[in-house]
């Protein structure tokens, strides 16, 4: 038990979001120790060293406010309005307009409101209130204060509007019925024409024959986020070096229009590495997913493609691309470039090129520019890939078609980390606190956004990602979405229970989110598993969001949860990529693992005793509705379990693509490293045999798998 933390440095931790205690998975209250907040105070900016510091920063946190005119970032949902404060010079007069996304102006009108005036550096210092008009169109709009005085501060005269969906527009047939459909790591996939990693190509194929032959109406892939442009590649989808831009190691060269013209030498060229890759699927390795082999060869064919230049329309294209993603992707490239030169970690690279703005990384930019294209060039492909393989999906029936994934963070030494800069807190990680699956909790490694300085950015780092993720998409999964509400701080250096929560704006957040989807068209699914904060699920539902349920998670107490009881909007499936697929999982895969692994807490004849009375409870489930026969094999409960599912009212069911094949192995073991292959094995059979996309077509549990969803 830890002792109370000081009061005022409490009072300091509320006052900045940090919590400084909360209850764990089994319902003990816990406290969380002074050291930790402090810690987690100080990657907000915020000296607490002392009680001097905490007093110090207690009286700078009361007149940051008054100092600045406007708020960094106000939003709003449409239709309601909002109040905005306003602080200037005491005595000195004020007024408000909004200037509209499409270049229209209104005015706003100040409110009669009297607030008292605050002396602030020496100054009195007045607050006039302004109410933001109630019928502004949706949108990214900006509040402009001109003040009859010098204002307190030039620079905050001018502030971010947000205008927000009270409610997200669901598409057809979301709207009005449930659709069923297909989850798969996208890199496990692969073909004959594969090299070594599944491709976009591969993501077609699979959501071509998923919609003509089992009616399915989207995919669901893991996240695409670039990885680095170097190796060694992080395997782990989850930990990208940026979530804006998408790994070029997806790109299927052949589908790259430059291919087809390449001159004698550099197709001959082409044709030998071709070979190369293609052979990482069949030969001897091929029973794990090499990135890094895979990468080498196919950056050299894209650059070999790159170099033979563009023209014509071509190259018009790619310019407005450029153009139209501006600094954000300019600043990626630069990083890729710095990359190939320099190596990884950035950390490592001369002082003067850790600085993104400085002369030094400008003048590299420069006399690499060619390079800096290459990485341009390469974003762009994949975006008139991905664009190509949604609407084959939807061509060949798929009502939604691709359903993206939305990383919850970043590496931490990775292209975000460098170009972000303090958007990004630094001296702490993202993970999660102790719960029944990873009793140790969890430490992904990812530095989380500051949500102070999210504000102060007008939150364009977060709309640009979101915004970039949902293009030519049919939704989108946010990986935790509880981080939108609050994440877990892990101090550098301490165990993930030795971290806090920490608050965010989720009415900003979420409610950007809503606004980007709408545009898109797009339905988007939270993945709210876990230790949930009680508002997650109602500010979900009250914004149009999806949660997401797991077969497995699903209990009243002891009691498995009828399916009656699953939520109406959510995406509802047996397993995800953190447990074993069905079979596996049946058979206890995920404890032997954990064993093997030294991860359990408890002796593992308890923990055994305890998943098979779980299973036990849920086979007793599944016979009692008559969807399973007493002394059933591993295949047929499978099947069951999904029939289970087409008995819950949720809008959107999934089946995962190791369970259509019989796979029993684990993708992804949360709280390992090394000691596990994560995120490099391939799709494999029963017998632990590499499968491709004609064994996934013919396998025996496709249909009725499919079938078991639709209620057949």
């Amino acid at each position: 038990m830890q002792p109370t933390p000081p009061s005022r440095l409490v009072e300091l931790a509320q006052a900045h979001g940090v919590a400084t205690d909360y209850w764990d998975w089994v319902g003990q209250h816990v406290t969380v120790s002074a050291d930790s907040i402090r810690a987690v105070l100080a990657a907000l900016g915020v000296d607490a060293a002392d009680d001097a510091a905490v007093e110090s920063a207690l009286a700078e946190h009361a007149d940051a406010p008054w100092r600045r005119t406007l708020p960094p970032t106000v939003v709003v949902r449409a239709g309601r309005g909002g109040r905005v404060p306003v602080h200037v010079p005491a005595g000195s007069g004020v007024r408000l307009h909004v200037e509209l996304e499409d270049g229209g102006r209104r005015e706003a009108e100040q409110v009669d409101r009297w607030v008292p005036d605050r002396v602030v550096d020496g100054a009195p210092v007045g607050e006039a209130t302004f109410e933001v008009p109630v019928d502004l169109p949706l949108g990214w709009h900006r509040l402009v204060a001109d003040v009859d005085a010098t204002p307190l501060d030039p620079t905050t005269t001018a502030a971010t509007l947000v205008v927000t969906p009270e409610r997200l527009e669901l598409p057809e047939p979301v709207a009005s019925q449930r659709v069923v459909g297909l989850m798969a790591q996208l890199y496990q996939v692969r073909s004959a024409r594969t090299w070594g990693v599944g491709d976009l190509r591969d993501l077609a194929d699979l959501a071509t024959w998923a919609a003509a032959a089992h009616d399915a109406d989207f995919v669901l892939v893991n996240p695409l986020h670039a990885a680095e442009p170097v190796v060694p590649m992080e395997p782990s989808p989850y930990l990208p070096t940026t979530r804006r831009f998408v790994n070029p190691l997806y790109l299927h060269v052949e589908d790259v229009p430059k291919v087809a013209s390449l001159d004698a030498t550099a197709h001959r060229r082409y044709l030998a590495l071709a070979a190369r890759g293609r052979a990482l699927s069949t030969g001897d390795g091929a029973d794990r997913i090499d990135r890094d082999a895979a990468w080498t060869v196919k950056r050299e064919a894209l650059r070999l493609v790159h170099d033979a230049g563009l023209t014509g329309s071509r190259a018009a294209a790619f310019a407005a691309y450029c153009a139209r993603e501006g600094e954000g992707l300019e600043r990626f490239a630069t990083w890729c470039a710095l990359a190939d030169v320099h190596g990884l970690p950035f950390t490592a690279w001369p002082a003067d090129l850790q600085e993104p703005d400085g002369p030094a990384v400008q003048a590299f930019a420069a006399e690499h520019a060619d390079d800096v294209d290459f990485h341009r060039w390469m974003q762009w492909l994949l975006e008139e890939q991905l664009g190509s393989v949604q609407r084959e999906a939807r061509a060949a029936g798929m009502s939604l078609g691709v359903v993206h994934d939305l990383a919850v963070g970043v590496h931490p030494v990775g292209a975000d980390a460098w170009g972000l800069g303090d958007a990004l807190a630094r001296g702490v990680t993202v993970g999660a606190p102790p719960d029944q699956f990873n009793q140790l909790g969890q430490n992904w490694s990812q530095p989380p956004w500051r949500p102070d300085r999210l504000a102060e950015l007008g939150y364009a780092p977060f709309r640009d990602m979101v915004r970039t993720v949902l293009r030519d998409s049919g939704g989108l999964r946010v990986d935790h979405i509880l981080g939108l509400f609050r994440l877990w701080w892990i101090p550098t250096g301490g165990s993930p229970a030795e971290g806090t929560y920490v608050y965010y704006d989720h009415e900003a957040l979420v409610g950007i989110l809503v606004l980007e989807a709408q545009r898109a068209g797009a339905v988007v699914i939270g993945e709210d598993l876990g230790v949930v904060a009680p508002n997650v699920r109602d500010v979900l539902v009250e914004r149009g969001l999806l949660g997401t349920s797991i077969l497995w998670f699903e209990w009243d107490g002891d009691t498995v949860r009828a399916p009656e009881a699953y939520r109406d909007l959510c995406l509802s499936s047996v397993t995800v990529h953190d447990l074993p697929p069905t079979a596996g999982y049946l058979t206890l895969e995920h404890v032997a693992v954990r064993e093997a692994l030294g991860l359990l807490t408890r002796p593992v004849e308890e923990e055994r005793a305890v998943e098979e009375a779980a299973i036990g409870r849920v086979r007793v489930a599944l016979e009692e509705r008559g969807l399973l026969a007493p002394g059933a094999d591993v295949d047929e409960t499978v099947v069951a379990l999904h029939r289970w599912l087409a008995l819950t009212p949720s809008r959107m069911l999934a089946v995962a693509l190791p369970d259509l094949v019989g796979d029993r192995r684990a993708i992804n073991q949360p709280g390992t490293n090394d000691e596990y292959p994560n995120w490099r094995l391939p799709l494999a059979g029963p017998d632990g045999a590499p499968v491709d996309l004609d064994d996934i077509r013919e396998a025996p549990l496709v249909e009725p798998l499919f079938a078991a969803l639709r209620g057949d």
